[in-house]
């Protein structure tokens, strides 16, 4: 039976098969489709996905904005248990530290093709320290 409650958030991106491949590496999901325009990700359980698609000429946004400059017109957020480890495995896997931190218990990252996503933790329960 095929599915029909399917969502997902589609990124582009100058290489979609590897973004796929980070993404899948971070969350700890399964690639889900792959193909020469496009790849997808997807948790074991679950109805939504992320979908990554070919796109010629791709410029990446800037973080944060700047006049002239490819804008973000939107982010990914992760939460996380372990802040420090979990920014330490991204980073392992390609990922980079935004130069610009606006909070503590969040840290901006930008993914191999220049996408920004957030790590974050709650407060009130873990150390943010990212030092």
């Amino acid at each position: 039976m095929a599915r029909h409650d399917w969502w997902g958030v589609v990124l582009e991106a100058p290489d979609p098969r590897a973004l796929a491949r980070f993404y899948a590496e971070l969350l700890g999901w399964e690639i889900a489709k792959e193909d020469a325009d496009g790849a997808a990700v997807a948790p074991p359980e679950g109805m939504g996905y992320l979908g990554f698609q070919l796109a010629e000429g791709y410029v990446p946004p800037v973080w944060p904005a700047r006049e002239g400059a490819q804008r973000i017109t939107m982010h990914l957020d992760f939460e996380v248990v372990d802040l420090r480890a979990a920014v330490a495995h991204a980073r392992e896997l390609g990922a980079r530290e935004a130069d610009h931190q606006p909070q503590d218990n969040v840290r901006v990252l930008l993914d191999p093709a220049g996408h920004p996503f957030c790590l974050y933790v709650d407060t009130d329960t873990v150390d943010t320290n990212t030092e």
